[in-house]
């Protein structure tokens, strides 16, 4: 079977499987693991490099309001990979080409490509995407294993958290975009819980919403977590520098002597995959590094202050 993933976490997710032989085609994002940097790239962004998190938060702001699009297909590459199997979303246009346009582009495919959609917004679903894209992929027995892998490592940071007295859980926050700020949502919430920290910025399972500094303060985290959606460290450390030096932040000091973390939100908070598993153990050992190990080659969150 030849398999098209045209979003990171189902490339990811693919991988997880054991079923990257049989990948023929990636989306312009997709940059994990390593073994599929290379093959065939079929979506483009419309977004232009080197613009600043206000630039970037206009331009998809007025996109999204002219419904315009804001990634394209590279249709000759995918007609020419002719796939059985796409694996693509409906969840979020930001995040990558919108299910419509894919809707649109079967036509144009050689044969009768399967399409299915993934749309997790917290960590059960997760799962179930796994268990969605085995059945697709004929690879059945494969997925059973792989989710109990998940779900073991899952339920081992839960079981822990759960000694830990309410007294000792941390208030947070989960930022994934600073400039202007914005709420991490749908599974954050979930993340934090489970790693021992109280959640006190984002709804459950609903999109991240653009916040008021005040309410942030209002909120008085005794974390925040930065986790910016499509920046690794290195990008995120531009806006960092700058969220630390407002005078919100420093008003949120002075109430709640907040500390901040950093963490590569691109890699591991920001996409509904297996490493949103990997995102929670990181988490968990940043929150309680006593009670919390980081397993091996785990990267730590970065304090910030």
């Amino acid at each position: 079977m030849k398999i098209v993933s045209l979003l990171p976490s189902a490339t990811e997710l693919v991988c997880g499987l054991g079923l990257r032989d049989q990948l023929v085609g990636v989306s312009h994002e997709c940059d994990y693991p390593p073994s599929v940097v290379g093959l065939p790239i079929l979506t483009s962004s419309r977004i232009p490099a080197g613009l600043s998190s206000d630039e970037i938060d206009k331009l998809v702001s007025d996109q999204l309001k002219n419904d315009e699009a804001l990634y394209d297909l590279v249709m000759d590459t995918l007609v020419d990979v002719a796939p059985d199997l796409i694996v693509t979303q409906a969840l979020c246009d930001v995040c990558a080409v919108s299910g419509n346009d894919v809707a649109r582009a079967i036509g144009s495919l050689p044969g009768n490509p399967k399409v299915i959609n993934l749309e997790p917004i917290c960590l059960d679903d997760v799962l179930d995407t796994v268990t969605l894209l085995a059945a697709a992929a004929n690879a059945v027995e494969q997925g059973e294993t792989y989710v109990a892998e998940l779900r073991g490592r899952i339920d081992q940071v839960a079981d822990r958290s759960q000694a830990i007295p309410l007294p000792e859980r941390p208030r947070v926050a989960l930022l994934d975009w600073l400039e202007p700020l914005f709420d991490g949502g749908h599974w954050s919430p979930e993340i934090i819980d489970l790693a021992g920290g109280i959640p006190v910025f984002g709804d459950k399972r609903q999109p991240s919403q653009r916040r008021e500094w005040q309410a942030l303060i209002d909120a008085a985290p005794d974390i925040i977590f930065i986790a910016l959606c499509g920046f690794n460290i290195q990008r995120s450390m531009q806006d960092v520098e700058a969220f630390l030096k407002t005078q919100g932040f420093a008003e949120l000091q002075k109430r709640s002597g907040t500390r901040v973390y950093l963490v590569d939100g691109n890699a591991y908070f920001s996409r509904p995959g297996p490493r949103l598993v990997d995102a929670l153990e990181i988490m968990a050992h940043a929150l309680h590094p006593t009670i919390h190990p980081l397993p091996d080659a785990m990267p730590a969150a970065l304090k910030q202050v």
